[in-house]
């Protein structure tokens, strides 16, 4: 079996998938970020490709960021240009060489993840 990366965004406050936000990925190596990727998700909320395809993926420790502000910004009002979530990190690790798959479900007021298959 070979390993990759995908996510999705979900916005649950709409029922819909979160399209136009930015996510980037980084690897950290001994608590230093290195930037790998930066992508932007599509009509379905996904990524058009995997976003840590099989050539590239090595266990290890990553961070996915999803830069949310402006997508909650869009669809929610904000009060005095203040909103509650900006920019969401999740740092995970990837142990085995498998599909794993993270994905972000999003309100303006809060999110979850899990790993998903």
């Amino acid at each position: 079996m070979v390993g990759y990366l995908t996510t999705h965004v979900l916005d649950t406050a709409r029922g819909c998938p979160a399209e136009g936000l930015e996510i980037e990925l980084f690897r950290i190596v001994d608590n230093k970020s290195e930037l790998l990727r930066k992508v932007v998700t599509n009509a379905d909320g996904r990524t058009n490709e995997q976003i840590l395809n099989v050539s590239e993926f090595q266990k290890g420790e990553y961070e996915l960021v999803f830069h949310c502000g402006e997508y909650i910004s869009h669809y929610n009002k904000v009060s005095d240009g203040i909103q509650f979530l900006n920019i969401v990190p999740l740092r995970f690790g990837m142990s085995e060489d498998v599909h794993y798959h993270v994905p972000l479900l999003l309100s303006p007021f809060g999110y979850s993840t899990y790993r998903g298959s």
